[in-house]
């Protein structure tokens, strides 16, 4: 998969609310009502991110969720980032 260009990658952040690009990804943070929910979301998103082979950098303390994506072999942020992206926050506004 080819690596996007700063340009394509700052465009594409344009429909995603609350991503950045910065050290050659994207990412974001959410904070929800507790742990339990955001342990809840993490494994929705766990599924998701194992139908679609792609796998985030991510961490959690208590309530609140970091996601970092980037695609290792590419070099930097690939289509599969955004398409990760877009599903996951598909599963957060399900919520």
């Amino acid at each position: 998969m080819k690596k996007m260009t700063t340009q394509e990658i700052e465009e594409r952040l344009d429909q995603l609310d609350g991503w950045d690009y910065t050290d050659n990804g994207i990412q974001t943070t959410f904070e929800f009502a507790n742990f339990k929910e955001t342990f809840s979301i993490m494994t929705r998103i766990a599924f998701e991110c194992e139908a679609q082979n792609h796998h985030p950098e991510w961490s959690n303390v208590y309530k609140t969720l970091t996601i970092r994506l980037s695609t290792h072999d590419a070099g930097g942020v690939t289509e599969k980032d955004f398409k990760l992206a877009a599903t996951i926050e598909n599963i957060i506004e399900s919520e």
